[in-house]
């Protein structure tokens, strides 16, 4: 079996850097995007595993927009989708209640930055466990 395949879609280019290294600890392949845009391109191409998705990318918040676009297309709807994010540290910014809903923000992670590098791995090891698993 090969190795899963995670997109890294951020628009910070250190802290790719700094995921992917903390991912090539465990021998995931990785590919990055800087934009959402990159991002759907390389998810046309590349079909990964799961997702790692910044919020707040170019005029705003673009990995909402994302996160929906990627939900509707059925190609894409079963990929897991971690979302980093320090909206809180950037805005002040933080949802009330429950945050994953499944039309504001459909993903299966949510998670503010700075992420400890175990609690990264064992996130993305719980989605990629339930996606084989579904």
């Amino acid at each position: 079996m090969s190795a899963p395949n995670i997109l890294i879609i951020d628009d910070e280019p250190e802290f790719v850097e700094i995921v992917r290294t903390i991912l090539a600890t465990k021998q995931y392949k990785v590919s990055c995007a800087y934009s959402a845009d990159e991002g759907l391109a390389k998810l046309e191409k590349e079909s990964p595993d799961a997702i790692i998705l910044d919020v707040m990318m170019g005029k705003g918040a673009e990995g909402f927009i994302f996160a929906r676009k990627v939900r509707k297309d059925p190609r894409f709807a079963k990929i897991p989708i971690l979302m980093l994010t320090a909206m809180r540290e950037k805005t002040g910014f933080d949802f009330p209640g429950e945050r994953i809903h499944p039309k504001f923000l459909p993903v299966d992670e949510y998670i503010e930055k700075p992420i400890e590098p175990q609690v990264l791995l064992e996130k993305i090891e719980q989605q990629l466990a339930k996606k084989s698993a579904g």
